[in-house]
């Protein structure tokens, strides 16, 4: 099971880097880079806000050549695929919006179970990164503020108590920022559940400050997106 996987490696005292992968951008380039990391690569997401590509065909070339964890990452019902590892279950909670509450989650119910797809519920929380990102626009849901921390702790603290198993707090695709490590830092010691970040995370520096602050799964994406060798560097110094 990928979230014992995951919740050991936690209880164990290690953090864990995921790369993001899109599908519409996926490349050679990048696919070699997961190759040449293989070893310092925890998990793999794979999805995106608004993708064409077939994203059952994107996961079997990763699986072929790397044997780390394929973790779906979707944006809508279209974005399943019984080739990948498990799903993360996103429930967005920041937002208002019935459709990625509940609404999604009913109409992809009877592939996930045909699949044989392992679903971890996850409470999704957008936080706003700088700039308006392809999450708030297709969800139709606006970003917390990423300063109201006693919302951002409440929601999280209610997903919790909704019987999710993990946070993900996240400022969008090509954000000007990350969840800054004093957020972090509280959410952390009050709801103990595994905590993603994501979003804005372009150095070394920036996922070590996460890392201490509380994060268990720091995300790659724009990074490794735009210039995949840049993820040596950051390995490099985290390891």
């Amino acid at each position: 099971m990928i979230f014992e996987l995951i919740n050991d490696k936690i209880k164990a005292g290690k953090k864990q880097v995921a790369v993001l992968v899109d599908p519409d951008k996926f490349s050679g380039e990048q696919l070699n880079a997961l190759q040449c990391h293989e070893k310092r690569i925890d998990l793999i997401f794979v999805g995106g806000s608004f993708t064409f590509k077939h994203i059952g065909d994107v996961i079997a070339r990763i699986k072929e050549m790397v044997s780390i964890p394929v973790i779906l990452f979707p944006g809508d019902v279209t974005q399943l695929s019984a080739n990948a590892d498990a799903m993360l279950m996103l429930s967005l909670i920041s937002g208002r919006n019935p459709e990625y509450l509940i609404g999604n989650h009913v109409l992809a119910a009877p592939r996930i179970m045909e699949y044989g797809l392992e679903p971890i519920p996850t409470g999704y929380i957008v936080l706003n990164g700088g700039k308006k990102t392809a999450v708030s626009y297709i969800s139709n849901t606006n970003p917390i503020p990423s300063e109201q921390h006693d919302i951002i702790v409440a929601t999280a603290l209610a997903g919790k108590y909704l019987g999710l198993k993990m946070i993900y707090l996240e400022t969008g695709s090509g954000a000007t920022h990350t969840a800054s490590p004093e957020l972090v830092k509280k959410v952390k010691s009050t709801v103990d559940l595994p905590l993603i970040v994501g979003g804005g995370i372009k150095t070394a520096d920036q996922l070590t400050s996460l890392f201490n602050a509380g994060a268990d799964i720091a995300v790659i994406g724009t990074l490794f997106e735009n210039n995949p060798d840049a993820l040596q560097n950051i390995l490099d110094r985290i390891h």
